[in-house]
């Protein structure tokens, strides 16, 4: 039986028929491209809004909780979880407890700072009836002050003695210094290094700021000063290196820096790769490494004698890493990232659904944070798995309902297509679910390169990269980076290559108590 339109067709002479034909073509084509437009309009106002978000607005990743609620029933009736859910809903809930509202509260001065009182007395002595006054007890308040940075004088005094009978005269040797025959004292040294790399002060700022308590010291001294410091620490920074590459499980990141171009004075991008360990660890580390590129040659080098798990991004680089046996786990904190901006951008219902369900991977993360590797290995196997699984099954189902421009499809498309290396956490307890502690140890870069604006040459960035490495290791250590660094260089002089280890951030001990200028002063 002949549908309507066939029978009209019949009915159409040849010519007509032909030109209903290309009419009909053309609107197929008409609606293909406003398609084309519609869809590659929603990437451009999604790339708009990322940047507008990136610019201005906040960096909080997270969904409302009742959104989220809702958005995770909706995932249940669509997955295997349906049953689990069910049980969870017949079991009484506990009221919800109205959080109370916080109050700022004055936290107490520390006990070790020194104390100068100022006492107060009545100017009278007697009270208006005429009776004298008797002291029955006081009152204490204190207050929290401050003197701008105190320099004193090390004097080394050391006694020259004779031989009458060999007409030969000796002094007692001066101790070794960092910098032979220089100015600045250990604690001077730590104090440039790490206002520079720590404080972000560039040299012309702490110029000022050291002119105020009354010394002027030229920049171009504390430049030099820096210079040293990061050639004499290079073995220090090699040795950490060793100690990073015999973990099982290492992080990864890169953050772009300009690099001064010489003789153009211009600015190229140069880069800043981290290595740090999990912090599954307790002994951490971190080393930063200066270049000149992205190339993925940069990471082969660093990591040339290492065989474990590389926790980063999906970028090409370190690819070539698989083939000296690396094992490549991806960050779910990335595949989230696209997923919420899809959501937030585009106001994928979809994408807010998967980013739900993520957060319930890294509710289970959160529970299996203290636990020793085979207990979280177990927890996740029990409890983070069938999430996995069940999210895999629902993206790959959804996915066939997107058009391949669409952005929620290129977000999901991210997930499957490294699917192997996201779920590598779940196999072995000693692997992080994501990236972020590297995406943490690269912020001080972030925040120097506001400060410092360039790096004047490969070299100055190389011995950055050194004294950074100390220096952010001793931070994740517990340790005050100036304490450290001022030991350091008062024993690194002196120090045996096999005893270097001593100093590496995870094993360091303070030979002495570090005594405060205040205190040197006061005893003096």
């Amino acid at each position: 039986m002949l549908e309507a339109s066939d029978a009209q067709t019949l009915d159409t002479p040849p010519a007509q028929q032909g030109v209903v034909q290309e009419l009909r073509d053309l609107i197929e084509r008409l609606q293909g491209e406003l398609k084309f437009h519609q869809t590659r309009n929603e990437a451009l106002n999604f790339e708009i809004a990322r940047l507008k978000r990136w610019r201005f607005g906040s960096s909080s990743e997270s969904l409302d909780t009742s959104t989220q609620a809702v958005l995770f029933d909706r995932i249940l009736a669509d997955t295997a979880l349906e049953d689990r859910a069910a049980e969870q809903e017949a079991k009484p809930q506990p009221a919800a407890p109205t959080p109370a509202k916080r109050r700022a509260v004055r936290q107490a001065l520390p006990a070790n700072l020194p104390r100068i009182e100022h006492h107060h007395e009545l100017e009278q002595t007697h009270c208006e009836c005429g009776q004298a006054f008797k002291r029955i007890g006081e009152e204490v308040s204190e207050q929290l002050d401050c003197v701008p940075a105190q320099f004193f004088v090390l004097r080394h005094v050391r006694g020259k003695y004779a031989c009458a009978c060999c007409q030969t005269i000796q002094a007692a040797p001066m101790p070794a210094q960092m910098i032979d025959k220089g100015i600045p004292a250990p604690g001077l040294l730590a104090q440039v290094v790490v206002a520079k790399h720590d404080d972000h002060l560039p040299l012309y700022r702490q110029e000022e700021i050291y002119a105020r308590s009354g010394v002027h010291i030229a920049r171009s001294s504390m430049a030099q000063w820096i210079g040293i410091c990061g050639v004499r620490l290079a073995p220090l920074a090699d040795a950490l290196r060793e100690y990073l590459l015999s973990q099982d499980v290492i992080h990864a990141d890169e953050t772009p820096v300009s690099l001064l171009a010489p003789g153009k004075g211009k600015t190229k991008r140069a880069y800043v790769w981290v290595y740090r360990t999990t912090n599954f660890v307790a002994k951490r580390a971190v080393l930063f490494d200066f270049t000149a590129s992205r190339a993925g040659e940069h990471p082969r080098r660093v990591l040339q004698s290492f065989g474990g798990t590389l926790v980063a991004d999906d970028y090409s680089g370190y690819f070539g890493l698989q083939a000296q046996g690396v094992t490549a786990a991806l960050c779910w904190a990335h595949a989230r990232r696209k997923l919420f901006d899809a959501h937030k951008f585009n106001g994928s219902e979809i994408a807010g659904q998967a980013v739900t369900l993520i957060a319930k991977l890294y509710e289970i993360e959160r529970e299996a944070r203290e636990l020793e590797p085979e207990a979280r290995w177990l927890l996740r196997q029990q409890r983070s798995r069938p999430i996995v699984e069940a999210l895999h099954v629902w993206l790959t189902e959804q996915r066939q309902k997107l058009a391949k421009a669409d952005v929620t499809a290129k977000a999901i498309d991210y997930s499957l297509s490294n699917w192997r290396a996201l779920t590598r956490y779940l196999d072995d307890g000693n692997v992080p679910i994501d990236n972020n502690a590297a995406e943490n140890a690269v912020r001080p870069l972030c925040i120097g390169r506001k400060n410092w604006l360039f790096v004047g040459s490969q070299q100055a960035g190389e011995r950055a990269a050194v004294v950074m490495s100390l220096i952010e290791s001793a931070k994740l250590n517990g340790h005050d980076p100036w304490a450290y660094l001022k030991d350091v260089f008062e024993r690194l002089p002196t120090l045996k290559q096999r005893d270097l280890e001593q100093l590496l951030p995870h094993n360091w001990r303070p030979a002495i108590d570090i005594a405060a200028p205040n205190t040197v002063l006061a005893a003096a």
